[in-house]
């Protein structure tokens, strides 16, 4: 139950209560006041005649009172419904917007002085953390390429061993997963501080979606995975060419990585209700339920059977997710345990609107 049901009901009760108090105090009152100078009839007529009386003017006044606190209360209320919606738009990217205030120094208005306080401290909280994580990722990429470099020109000499040749490629391996990571957070980084300006033109993308399934194939051969391209209707969308290759590259590695032996994979790319509807499908063990809202998180492994045997940051998503936004689209994940785990992204198409199905 509401605030503003709540104090309607007891406003109502204490109302009712006052006004029977008052009804029957008087009732009592007049009744005294006649036995003493009146006879049996006209005391009868007369407490009759007030307790109409007593009616007719009570049951106005209990109405009236009643709506007249309605009224009251939902208008005493109103700024606090009006903070409350404003608090639910809150997210991470509009913290510097700050909530509305009535400036006339009430409880509300003290309230909203500190709920924007507290946003500045967490905008600034913010700040400092994508700015950690830019600088550092930036600091770390020239140690790495150097270190990459000094290992491949190692790998170079005839003189090694095979062992000794099987430790640099290992180390090499990993400064090499290590630099991915580096480049993963360093865009990530750049999109949270709107550093980065997509190229946007007409492009095709039943173009770009083709040429990912030959990559798409590429991928698969080795592990023995089958890949289909379903409907690839010609659509044509506005974008950045290289961030949508993008995108569809990193989910079409995740559906090899995470994918059973000799599973497969499918892709399709369909108009569906004003947007262009890509979806990727592939067989794999699934996300647990409880898990799937958190697959977008950054470094969040949904995979458990396979999170120690699989390369990857757990960035991939994240990325993905940005580039869809960045699109003014949407992104979801659907999995059945054991069965199939299919992504649908949805574009708006040049021109046109409407609502997603």
């Amino acid at each position: 139950m509401t605030i503003r049901a709540r104090l309607t009901f007891w406003y109502a009760g204490i109302l009712i209560a006052s006004l029977l108090v008052m009804g029957v105090g008087t009732y009592r009152e007049i009744h005294e006041q006649m036995m003493r100078h009146a006879n049996h009839s006209t005391i009868e007529r007369a407490l009759g005649e007030t307790g109409e009386m007593i009616f007719q003017a009570g049951l106005p006044a209990v109405v009236l009172g009643l709506l007249g606190g309605w009224w009251l209360t939902r208008r005493s209320l109103l700024p606090v419904s009006k903070l409350t919606d404003a608090i639910k738009k809150i997210h991470e990217h509009n913290l510097r917007e700050p909530l509305p205030r009535a400036n006339n120094g009430d409880e509300l208005d003290q309230l909203a002085k500190v709920f924007n306080e507290m946003l500045a401290r967490l905008d600034d909280s913010f700040n400092r953390i994508r700015e950690f994580t830019l600088h550092a990722s930036h600091e770390l990429k020239t140690p790495l390429t150097v270190l990459c470099g000094e290992i491949e020109t190692a790998l170079r000499d005839d003189s090694l061993s095979p062992v000794e040749r099987g430790r640099l490629a290992d180390r090499l391996e990993e400064l090499r997963r290590l630099a991915r990571i580096v480049d993963g957070l360093t865009l990530l980084a750049r999109a949270d501080a709107g550093q980065i300006q997509l190229q946007f033109e007409d492009v095709r993308l039943d173009e770009i979606v083709r040429d990912d399934f030959a990559d798409l194939q590429i991928l698969a051969e080795p592990h023995g995975i089958k890949a289909e391209l379903g409907s690839c209707e010609a659509i044509t969308i506005r974008g950045d060419q290289h961030r949508l290759r993008q995108l569809l590259l990193n989910l079409a590695d995740n559906a090899v990585k995470y994918n059973h032996p000799r599973g497969g994979v499918k892709m399709s790319l369909v108009r569906n209700n004003g947007f262009a509807e890509i979806k990727i499908a592939n067989n794999s063990d699934g996300i647990p339920a409880d898990k799937l809202p958190r697959v977008f998180d950054r470094f969040f492994r949904g995979d458990t059977a396979h999170g120690n045997t699989i390369d990857g940051c757990g960035l991939g998503l994240s990325i993905a997710q940005w580039i869809v936004k960045a699109h003014q689209g949407t992104i979801r994940i659907e999995s059945e345990p054991g069965k199939l785990t299919t992504v649908t992204v949805h574009l708006p198409l040049n021109g046109e609107t409407g609502e997603r199905a």
